[in-house]
């Protein structure tokens, strides 16, 4: 396979390690705190503190906040969202899903979640994208022409900071001011703050992911999972091109799901919230409303939705585990306002029956030298 050019200008060390490595799999949770037609945004963040709580009461290993800047989703600053959990759980690592670098300044992204990682004893970490909504651009007066090179030289820019604690940069001079001899306060716990890059299946996003050494994240949400295996492939290559442990590759998948106590149950629980948000968001960008079918077939071995009982949600992510080689599995929940209990039955379900029986299967392969 032949990897894509992409112009990469790197710090002097970040692209030489990573923040930390992970073995067998890990299992989160991601959410962007869905506000229903007419819910209280106040009473979303106070639920979305309590799902983290559970999560990591129920041995779940990291949770993800997504940002937006849109009245249907309640977190417009994670770092923020993750601090009103971080003193109130005690294991499991705190995320963005992602964080909107292209419209913020990496400065500041560094210093909130640097400050997260002091709150929480070290578990901060950052998931870096463009995002797949463009509200942030115009409020924070962006121009969606730059959406390349504005995650470019902020990426960059993010890189030096974490890596040093003064910084001299300079970067286009179109988008923000250069440092020089700049320090950056406060510092994380950790010796090098994790930074994810999230990509949606863009080949270039995730070569430069591969060259700078830096965990992906694939968020897959419509399609056959399987298309995606070339991203993966990808990826591993970008990282041998670049010098890194491709054997050792810090891969994550992310998508849509929903773990009930019965598959049908489960079904019927996430379809009219899930139906409501897929069409609202449908309207918006001129796709025709979704039916229940293609519901049901993204619910098949084949699909891309882990809807299902807690067996059928393992298998599911065995049987990417199988293509993919990916360490991490993160489960996007609670999507279009899926009541608040619900989403702490799925929680539960997924640390306490879901998650064991990957986390044996996937290290019963390993000893073994297999992944499928």
């Amino acid at each position: 396979m032949m990897v894509a050019t992409v112009p990469l200008r790197r710090p002097a060390r970040a692209d030489r390690r990573s923040a930390r490595r992970l073995d067998g799999m890990e299992i989160g949770v991601t959410s962007f705190a869905d506000v229903p037609e007419g819910g209280d945004p106040a009473r979303r963040l106070r639920e979305l503190v309590e799902e983290i709580e559970l999560a990591d009461a129920v041995g779940l290993d990291v949770f993800g906040v997504g940002e937006h800047h849109r009245p249907d989703f309640a977190v417009s600053q994670p770092a923020v969202a993750l601090a009103g959990a971080a003193t109130r759980t005690r294991r499991i690592r705190l995320s963005s899903a992602v964080t909107v670098l292209s419209t913020d300044d990496p400065v500041r992204v560094f210093e909130q979640f640097a400050t997260l990682d002091g709150l929480s004893g070290g578990r901060a970490e950052i998931i870096a994208g463009r995002g797949s909504f463009t509200e942030s651009y115009p409020l924070f007066g962006f121009d969606l022409d730059d959406y390349d090179e504005l995650f470019a030289e902020k990426l960059e820019l993010l890189l030096a900071v974490r890596e040093s604690e003064r910084v001299t940069w300079s970067g286009s001079g179109r988008h923000r001011a250069p440092l020089a001899d700049a320090g950056v306060y406060p510092r994380p716990l950790q010796d090098l703050l994790p930074v994810w890059i999230g990509v949606g299946g863009t080949p270039a996003s995730v070569v430069r992911a591969g060259l700078l050494g830096l965990p992906l994240v694939i968020a897959i949400i419509g399609g056959e999972p399987a298309r995606f295996a070339q991203f993966a492939d990808l990826y591993r290559e970008a990282l041998r091109r670049g010098g890194h442990d491709a054997e050792h590759a810090q891969l994550a998948i992310n998508s849509h799901a929903h773990v009930a106590d019965d598959a049908a149950q489960a079904a019927d629980e996430m379809w009219p919230s899930y139906q409501a948000m897929m069409s609202r968001i449908g309207r918006e960008r001129g796709w025709p409303p979704i039916v229940r079918q293609q519901f049901e077939a993204g619910r098949t071995p084949r699909g891309h939705l882990f809807v299902g009982d807690p067996q059928q949600v393992a298998e599911k992510i065995l049987a990417q585990h199988a293509l993919f080689g990916h360490t991490r599995f993160l489960a996007h929940m609670g999507m279009g306002g899926l009541a608040h209990d619900k989403v702490l039955r799925a929680i539960e379900l997924l640390g306490t029956e879901v998650a064991p029986r990957v986390r044996e299967e996937v290290a019963r392969r390993q000893t073994a030298g297999v992944t499928a």
